[in-house]
């Protein structure tokens, strides 16, 4: 067995393709993720596998051509731009004699160097133990000792593999409880928001599009911004104040990015439910990106996987001093038709300060068009759904009488979806009541 070195200062990059798709932009979003993990490029490698190979995934000869490169080029670490098999990744290390990490890991460890809160150390070290979970095989040499069948210690036994595992079970289990109590705190936060009636905005966008410095530029906030990938993992909350519609609540939240790994969406949940509560979707986007309708695509993908995607957006297309002669602007897409879920977009440079009274503007415009008002009797028997009305923050003012409660409400139109979409008796027998109180406010 090899001694892995402890640098991994030097990388060579391979990246895995299929006929037709060996794209240039994908293998340098990859190197750009290998220099926000802090090591250097060392050497790149495209490996064409119409057919995964089961052992190595990429094929005999390019391993040798690996091989190669590491040896010239000085590289310490081999990077693959693919999912690994933990078979795939403990065969290509002991060809390559150098560490292996995919893509997966790779982001762990960025996301691990990140990490900044107690409650996202606790969730990327959540999305770690169950990525290691599947690889305790590789480099160890112990594995298959038996601990029992001597004499005193006689007895069905357990191999060193099985008490990691159940070690790493435990630490998994005792994770996940301490998440669960950081989310109930958060999910107080988030309703004492809900209470006090504010329409609540979240900013999201594929990773390195400039959703910070937007943040900081609308709310006059210092949140970490750096031109790099996943500069800001923790959400940020602020009020926006000034607009035309009043004051809003508006939050900053992480990055995406293509294939992001399922356990790390998992583990991420309670930070994206700032995204999944919303009213409004503030979708930005890098304008100088030739990949940027690519990046809306992934973007919209994860939305719909954390349950927002029917959300209402608006494109923010930002970074448009980049552009040649793009000038700060509001594209309005006719309804009739469009399917879209974004049918506004703000043209903006968030670092240069251009366009923000425009989006400002469009921000308020969005708000007060998506609202609902209006006034429902609720009877002695609704007090589930009168629960979900108080929850929702959408109660502006309550009367009782025997009648039951007379209730004047006041919430966004995404948020009367949610509460009517509900399949209990007290929804159903009061849906079309409330469908025909409540009306768009003017």
């Amino acid at each position: 067995m090899f001694e892995r070195s402890r640098k991994g200062e030097r990388a060579l990059l391979i990246q895995p393709f299929v006929a037709g798709q060996n794209d240039p932009a994908i293998l340098d979003e990859f190197a750009e993720l290998t220099r926000s993990a802090g090591a250097q490029v060392a050497g790149t490698l495209s490996a064409r596998i119409d057919k995964a190979n089961p052992a190595t995934l990429i094929g005999s000869g390019k391993v040798e051509e690996a091989l190669s490169l590491c040896a010239g080029s000085e590289a310490d670490l081999v990077l693959v731009n693919h999912t690994l098999t933990p078979v795939q990744e403990r065969n290509l290390e002991r060809a390559l004699q150098r560490r292996v990490v995919d893509r997966t890991g790779l982001i762990l460890d960025i996301f691990a160097q990140r990490a900044r809160s107690h409650e996202v150390e606790l969730q990327v070290g959540l999305a770690q133990l169950k990525h290691m979970a599947t690889r305790l095989v590789r480099g160890w040499t112990h594995l298959e000792r038996q601990r029992g069948g001597s004499i005193g210690l006689r007895g069905p036994g357990e191999t060193q593999l099985e008490t990691d595992r159940r070690l790493l079970a435990k630490r998994v289990d005792a994770l996940k409880s301490r998440l669960e109590k950081v989310e109930v705190q958060r999910t107080q936060m988030r309703r004492a928001r809900l209470r006090n009636g504010l329409a609540r905005v979240a900013l999201v966008g594929y990773t390195n599009a400039g959703k910070s410095t937007l943040f900081n530029a609308l709310t006059g906030a210092d949140a970490y911004q750096a031109d790099q990938l996943f500069a800001t993992l923790d959400p940020t909350v602020r009020r926006l104040q000034g607009l035309p519609c009043g004051e809003v609540v508006i939050s900053d939240t992480v990055g995406f990015v293509r294939d992001l790994p399922h356990d790390l969406v998992a583990a991420f949940r309670s930070t994206l439910s700032e995204a999944r509560d919303a009213d409004l979707l503030l979708h930005v986007v890098d304008a100088a990106d030739p990949l940027r309708d690519e990046r809306i695509g992934q973007v919209n993908e994860v939305l719909h996987e954390i349950g927002a995607g029917e959300i209402p957006q608006m494109l923010v297309f930002n970074k448009i001093d980049r552009l040649e002669d793009a000038m700060p602007r509001v594209d309005v897409l006719d309804r009739g038709g469009v399917e879209e879920v974004a049918l506004t977009r703000v043209w903006v440079s968030a670092q240069a300060g251009s366009g923000l009274p425009l989006l400002r503007e469009a921000i308020s415009q969005a708000l007060s068009s998506e609202r609902v008002s209006g006034r429902v009797l609720l009877s002695p028997m609704a007090g589930r759904l009168r629960a979900r009305l108080f929850a929702a923050g959408a109660v502006r003012r309550e009367e009782v009488d025997e009648a039951g409660w007379r209730i004047d409400l006041d919430m966004p139109l995404a948020t009367a979806q949610q509460v009517l979409a509900g399949n209990d008796a007290d929804s159903v027998a009061l849906r079309g009541q409330l469908l025909h109180a409540l009306s768009p406010s003017a």
